[in-house]
């Protein structure tokens, strides 16, 4: 489910809605004519405002602070602490989720999606996200295959 700072493209919608088997036309949603190459809410902050290295070092999604922002690849990236942000400044690539913080499943179908940040999963050593719970379920039913479909559309699924 689209939450409210989320502004989602057309494709975005119509993609989530197929997936998801709604039966329903969704209403009008702007068009875009590419996707930022970072997914971010309206306030521009990525993964909805949590810390990216959180997710590796306690194992679990934490809030990030405005205390602690750090701009990279066009959007503001939130952390629980001044260690976290700078290993990230440090290391954006270690730390930043693949597909640019778009649901890791949508990519490896060939569009994208926002993100429950909740809905995670780290794959040798690297950060994946997904739309929810439900599609998580569907990301780790294969996830090798998932991740080479992914590889191979993206960048290109933000055009």
């Amino acid at each position: 489910m689209f939450r409210p700072d989320d502004r989602p493209s057309r494709r975005q919608a119509l993609g989530l809605a197929a997936a998801a088997g709604a039966a329903a036309v969704l209403p009008a949603l702007p068009v875009r004519a590419g996707e930022d190459p970072v997914f971010s809410n309206w306030r521009g902050h990525a993964i909805r405002g949590y810390d990216p290295v959180a997710y590796f070092t306690e194992g679990k999604p934490v809030s990030g602070s405005s205390s602690y922002e750090v701009e990279h690849d066009g959007a503001t990236w939130r952390f629980a602490s001044a260690e976290n942000k700078a290993k990230f400044e440090a290391d954006p690539a270690a730390f930043a989720p693949q597909y640019g913080g778009y649901c890791a499943w949508a990519v490896s179908q060939g569009y994208t999606a926002p993100i429950d940040p909740e809905a995670w999963s780290i794959v040798e050593g690297k950060l994946y996200l997904n739309y929810n719970a439900d599609v998580q379920q569907r990301w780790e039913a294969d996830i090798p295959g998932h991740i080479a479909s992914a590889n191979s559309n993206w960048p290109a699924v933000l055009q």
